[in-house]
């Protein structure tokens, strides 16, 4: 079986979906990509963005819990969301964000300049150069994330001996590594554990990694069962087929395939325009519709 090459996409619980909406298209520039629900509890929204090919390892999506309690960041979670943009572009995207009421700082988290922020949730996120130059100054997807484990030296093994990420780095502090794929996405793990996280807004829910189709993911289910990892079935997520485990760091990881992809129900130019369901969903449409909030795109 080929090694993991990049992530999929990341999951975060924010709050309301008009503030999402207003600075992850609008702020940063991703493409609002899909707006529906989560398929585990539809009276909430679930809102992707991503590039303006909603290819995998640019995917952003959010559960939003209006009205809920804030999240506690800890072990067990996914920490600092890292998204890449072009080289020589960093000045610009710290001007940029300040005048959009971010506050941002400079650190070296993933071993080069690293731009902090926060979203207006309190979702931890970075902005790094990639080696890409461009005449756009646009997101091109994700550098890379922090995982918080519990058990960092567990997860480390997960990563390479199950996953086969590669070492890039590692110092007494954090282990980093990286992906085989193009992309090169990296994973920081601090070496010491926080205090357990607590779900709730300003939180990352899971990782997703990219599987390129049903039949590798199927593989990988039978390897992860194998090797101890308590899997689930196969769940569609209409876009995607997904599995998941808790790795033995207590983070959620997601395996989701490529394909059918998130045009399969709207066009390019229509994504994001309108509540998409899935076929098993639409009988229950009005009642759904009813218990979202508004949203204006």
């Amino acid at each position: 079986m080929e090694a993991i090459k990049r992530i999929h996409h990341i999951s975060a619980i924010v709050g309301h979906p008009q503030t999402t909406l207003e600075f992850y298209r609008d702020v940063l520039g991703l493409k609002f990509v899909k707006r529906t629900v989560n398929f585990d509890d539809p009276g909430v929204y679930h809102l992707y963005f991503g590039d303006d090919d909603a290819n995998p390892g640019t995917i952003m999506t959010f559960f939003n819990w209006v009205n809920a309690h804030d999240g506690r960041v800890g072990s067990g979670q996914v920490g600092r969301i890292a998204f890449r943009i072009p080289k020589d572009s960093l000045d610009e995207w710290q001007s940029h964000l300040e005048k959009h009421d971010t506050h941002t700082r400079l650190t070296g988290l993933f071993n080069q300049p690293t731009l902090e922020f926060t979203d207006r949730h309190g979702l931890a996120l970075a902005l790094i150069e990639g080696e890409e130059t461009a005449e756009s100054t646009k997101i091109i997807g994700f550098h890379g994330s922090v995982l918080l484990s519990s058990q960092p030296d567990l997860t480390a093994n997960t990563l390479t001996t199950d996953m086969g990420l590669v070492e890039a780095g590692t110092t007494d502090y954090y282990y980093h590594f990286e992906t085989i794929g193009e992309e090169r996405h990296h994973i920081i793990i601090p070496r010491e554990a926080l205090r357990d996280g607590r779900w709730g807004v300003g939180t990352v829910h899971h990782i997703a990694w990219s599987v390129p189709d049903k039949e590798s993911h199927r593989q990988w289910q039978d390897r992860l069962a194998r090797e101890g990892y308590g899997v689930t079935e196969i769940k569609s997520r209409h876009y995607f087929d997904a599995i998941y485990l808790k790795e033995k760091g207590d983070v959620v990881f997601e395996y989701a395939t490529d394909t059918p992809g998130f045009f399969i129900d709207e066009t390019k130019e229509e994504a994001g325009s309108s509540l998409m369901l899935p076929p098993w969903y639409e009988a229950h449409r009005a009642t759904y519709e009813a218990a979202l909030p508004e949203l204006h795109a």
